[in-house]
């Protein structure tokens, strides 16, 4: 009864959302991001406190002002996910486009597989449906809902277009399988881990424990690494997934060296969006939380 009672309260949300003129819908998706950003004092703090490790020479009114824009964003972000159920090439023309794409049809073109290192950056449910769209489905590393019916509701949306979903559980050996089939995978790798799923690498300048997976994979098989995320560009107002060049995994002698390095420079490519477009990254996510041995609680 709870999961029927919670799956029934999300439609009664997503679907006017869905249906609102994107304008009107918002507004509405901004006056609840409002109200979840004054009423969770604990994310404002967590948020506070990773843009002072981030950004230490940002003020509190320039820290303040990017937190709030993230809930807007985080809004919208809502907005296009009730909305996706609807778009087309032609009816989205106007406010989503590629940039880079020819970073990833070069990669694709090798025939073994493309790993795309990406976060939770900008509009990141819209990239990888969008780009379903455009004819290139990709798998998506994603945990379970405890929700059954809701998670067939999010997995049958970002599915629409041939994506597919890989669950955690069954992470390595799928991996491995969608690599030797020249298949596509985008990878959330801006999420704290904990070793042996993890190891530390510098992100802002403070080591932050980040999955190996996706250099492991690729050092296996030669899959292309590349860098992918959707942002929203206020001065075009629309919704922009850029590529980036494709990023070298070592193959050296010292295996270890090479997934950490590996993961290292993916890590980097991350973090550079995130520099760029810096009140679009999830900053309410505890993402230093897993500390190296002997240091101190950050959180």
């Amino acid at each position: 009864m709870r999961e029927t009672l919670q799956y029934w309260l999300v439609l009664t949300v997503a679907r006017p959302l869905g249906w609102l003129p994107r304008g009107l819908a918002r507004l509405f998706a901004g006056f609840i991001a409002l109200a979840v950003y004054l009423g969770l004092g604990r994310l404002r703090r967590v948020g506070r406190r990773n843009l002072d490790l981030a950004f230490p020479a940002l003020d509190a009114k320039a820290k303040q002002t990017i937190l709030r824009r993230l809930y807007r964003h985080l809004g919208w972000l809502m907005v296009e996910f009730c909305r996706m159920e609807r778009y087309t090439l032609e009816n989205s023309r106007d406010w989503l486009r590629v940039e880079g794409h020819e970073h990833y049809l070069a990669a694709k073109a090798r025939g073994k597989g493309v790993l795309v290192v990406t976060g939770h950056l900008g509009a990141w449910e819209l990239s990888s449906f969008y780009h379903s769209m455009l004819g290139h489905p990709m798998g998506m590393i994603i945990r379970r809902l405890d929700n059954r019916k809701l998670d067939a509701f999010v997995n049958g949306v970002r599915c629409r277009h041939g994506n597919f979903v890989i669950h955690k559980d069954d992470f390595g050996r799928s991996l491995l399988t969608t690599m030797r089939a020249g298949g596509t995978v985008g990878i959330l790798m801006d999420t704290n881990m904990t070793p042996p799923q993890g190891a530390f690498v510098d992100y802002f300048g403070v080591p932050a424990c980040t999955g190996t997976g996706l250099a492991h994979i690729a050092r296996k098989t030669g899959a292309a690494v590349l860098p992918g995320a959707m942002f929203w560009e206020a001065g075009e107002k629309r919704y922009v997934l850029r590529f980036g060049p494709e990023i070298e995994i070592p193959h050296t002698s010292d295996v270890s060296a090479d997934i950490l390095e590996g993961t290292q420079r993916c890590t980097k490519a991350i973090e550079r969006w995130v520099r760029r477009y810096p009140d679009q990254w999830l900053w309410i996510h505890r993402r230093w939380k897993t500390r190296p041995a002997g240091e101190p609680k950050i959180y």
